[in-house]
């Protein structure tokens, strides 16, 4: 299993954080790296609840994406499972002065397709926190 890890603090409370995930048209709007947009079809925010959406690239591409919340521990912790390709994304959100440390784990079952797309996986987890930042701090334009 390979793991792809990153964090960022952010000068907001774990609840405010946890609570951009928990609003689906919250999360639909800062979901993806960056220039994506979203389109929900499904986001039952609860332990087992289906997540399906469709991202969609500046490119014009679509790209239909399907998980299932596996945890949820308000305000602390978040685990989703993703499904082709088959990953586990788990978020923590840890208390700091003046803020929240976000830990963001993206751990791939497949070593092989998780180091063909590493060049891509880093650098979107950092814009999809660039764009919860963003989200959280009110600033829309991320």
């Amino acid at each position: 299993m390979t793991p792809f890890t990153t964090a960022r603090d952010i000068a907001a409370s774990p609840e405010a954080i946890f609570a951009a995930f928990a609003d689906a048209e919250r999360l639909a709007r800062w979901w993806g790296p960056a220039g994506f947009t979203n389109t929900f079809e499904v986001c039952e925010f609860q332990v087992g609840g289906q997540w399906k959406y469709t991202m969609h690239g500046p490119d014009g591409q679509d790209f239909p994406n399907e998980s299932v919340f596996r945890e949820i521990d308000p305000p602390q912790r978040l685990v989703i499972e993703h499904f082709n390709p088959d990953y586990v994304l788990t978020i923590t959100l840890e208390p700091l002065e003046g803020g929240t440390r976000v830990g963001w784990e993206q751990t791939f079952e497949n070593d092989n397709l998780a180091q063909r797309i590493a060049g891509v996986i880093v650098p979107a987890n950092k814009q999809n926190l660039d764009k919860l930042t963003a989200e959280v701090l009110g600033d829309v334009k991320a």
